[in-house]
């Protein structure tokens, strides 16, 4: 192995258009409401997230992906508990 690709190894590129599996639990940041849904924007990729607390926007939250549509990068997720900041309380 060469000394660049010590250097190298591990790293990753991060897309504007991540992908989720169903079931998986991500940590993100609520970035709006729309519709009373909270939403949650992960580069160009957008969740709608059911259950979120008002005060949960713009704080970071435990999501679990319900469904994923990864040609219009889109999907929807259950609030699980808040990360920092707010209250947890639908």
């Amino acid at each position: 192995m060469s000394i660049l690709e010590k250097y190298l190894a591990g790293w990753t590129f991060r897309t504007n258009q991540p992908e989720f599996e169903t079931g998986e639990e991500i940590e993100v940041f609520l970035t709006d409401y729309r519709n009373g849904t909270a939403r949650a924007r992960v580069g160009d990729t957008v969740l709608h997230v059911e259950g979120a607390p008002q005060d949960a926007l713009d704080n970071r939250v435990r999501l679990r992906v319900d469904e994923f549509d990864a040609s219009d990068h889109e999907g929807h997720a259950t609030f699980l508990e808040p990360i920092d900041g707010g209250s947890g309380i639908a």
